[in-house]
């Protein structure tokens, strides 16, 4: 039995109904339903809006359904959405007492409140899994702090700079992600029940009271935002898309480092795929699948911003085109997250590759300038003294780690015997140890800091 059948006289064509229905997949928020309808039946009898015995008859039919769907002696079908079904299962097990539990409220304020219940618990669980992927992180990078890898810039050697380094430098960006899935909990943890259709409603409910039994901190303000905000979607879509985009690049420089061009890490065989027809192939189909559900989700964001855009006040059916790509993109999400932590967990590292790499291609060039520019020659001066020693070897076959002191003063007078030790990657490494650089000493600050803020988040 549809909620409003009584205004029609011609029941609804099949195809409308198909086209309207929402019950394949707003019956994922059955708990919350269920759970506000408790929450609304018991402040309703706090108001004296229906009597004490009504109350408890609706709020042991609502628990009795909720006991039923958990344990699978019931199917959620046959309705137009989760409310309807509820509803009416609740009528058809206590009689007209149910047809009381919808009195000061609309579908709208409803499903409001049920989705903001879902997304808040869901905003909980990336917390959760971002940490945990944090983590993950934070022990790679303990484990990197004995060996030295190159840094790049333009995909280019750069600078030599501690392995732990390269892993932080994911911990901080996931570390922000986890702030703002944080923040935005905070932001949509305002009541919208009581809102009615649009307008509030004329019955004495105590809003405060229903806020406080669903944890809300607070009613909201206006009934009209109240029913038609999605703001919380939206931010969750880009808070995961945020996310997805940091997943996306750790993978792209996993699937680069991994490569036999690279070697820096290697991915385990349990995280590998192999190929149908070229035997000695080991591919990183996790990464590479990962970095493009990415776009999946990005796709989600863009679609509830566009829906979003032309709504005028209050509620349009619009609205229910919310949901599917919500429940993908936390589906996609929470199953990135926690792939991506097993991953990070069993990583081997390949030093020796990752030493031999970091002296390579002139990447201690900046600290050949810098030693000059600290026995006075000024740094520009200093860099160029440095650009002519990296093109006499290149023409000459040499590298900076092979070069004799006497060669080295043929361009500046300033080289001492020390430079030949200050050009190794380790030193080049172990001297950068401004506040947040990458040598093991400040890595392992950095680890101490990921983890003191990693802490704040209280997670289970």
């Amino acid at each position: 039995m549809k909620l409003w059948q009584g205004r029609f006289e011609q029941p609804t064509a099949k195809d409308a109904d198909d086209f309207n229905d929402s019950l394949p997949f707003d019956k994922k928020l059955w708990r919350e339903d269920i759970t506000a309808s408790v929450a609304h039946a018991r402040m309703l009898g706090k108001c004296g809006i229906i009597s004490a015995a009504e109350c408890d008859e609706i709020c042991g039919g609502l628990e009795a359904i909720y006991a039923d769907i958990e344990s699978g002696a019931i199917e959620i079908k046959d309705a137009e959405d989760i409310h309807s079904f509820v509803e009416n299962e609740l009528v058809a097990r206590i009689g007209d007492s149910g047809k009381k539990l919808h009195t000061a409220r609309s579908r709208n304020d409803q499903v409001a409140t049920d989705f903001r219940l879902y997304v808040r618990r869901a905003d909980d669980d990336a917390v959760k899994a971002l940490c945990s992927l944090v983590e993950s992180l934070t022990d790679k990078a303990e484990s990197g702090l004995k060996y030295i890898m190159p840094g790049y810039t333009h995909l280019r050697k750069a600078q030599p700079i501690c392995t732990g380094h390269f892993f932080n430098a994911y911990a901080e960006m996931f570390l922000r992600d986890a702030d703002r899935f944080a923040a935005a909990r905070k932001r949509m943890n305002v009541m919208p029940l009581g809102s009615g259709a649009l307008a509030g409603t004329s019955y004495p409910i105590d809003r405060n009271m229903t806020a406080t039994l669903l944890e809300f901190d607070r009613p909201c303000e206006n009934s009209l935002d109240g029913v038609s905000d999605r703001d919380f979607v939206a931010e969750y879509m880009f808070n995961a898309s945020m996310a997805m985009m940091h997943l996306s690049r750790l993978c792209e420089d996993i699937i680069l480092y991994t490569s036999e061009e690279f070697g820096y890490f290697e991915i385990p065989d349990a995280y590998s795929t192999g190929s149908s027809i070229m035997p000695q192939k080991k591919n990183p189909d996790i990464p590479e699948l990962m970095r493009g559900k990415t776009g999946r989700v990005y796709g989600h964001l863009m679609a509830i911003l566009t829906t979003l855009k032309g709504i005028p006040l209050a509620y349009n059916k619009d609205l229910q085109e919310d949901k599917e790509g919500f429940f993908d993109a936390e589906k996609q999400l929470s199953g990135c997250l926690k792939i991506m932590a097993e991953l990070v967990d069993n990583l081997l590292l390949r030093g020796n590759r990752m030493k031999k790499a970091a002296e390579g291609e002139f990447a201690c060039a900046t600290d050949v300038a810098d030693y000059l520019a600290k026995r006075g020659v000024p740094f520009r001066t200093a860099h160029e003294v440095t650009g002519r020693i990296v093109r006499w070897c290149i023409e000459e076959n040499r590298t900076l780690q092979n070069m004799t002191i006497e060669e080295y003063k043929s361009f500046d007078d300033h080289f001492d015997i020390d430079i030949c030790e200050t050009v190794r990657g380790v030193n080049c490494a172990e001297a950068r140890t401004s506040y947040g650089g990458a040598s093991p000493k400040c890595v392992k600050e950095n680890i101490r800091s990921i983890k003191k803020r990693l802490a704040k988040f209280d997670v289970e």
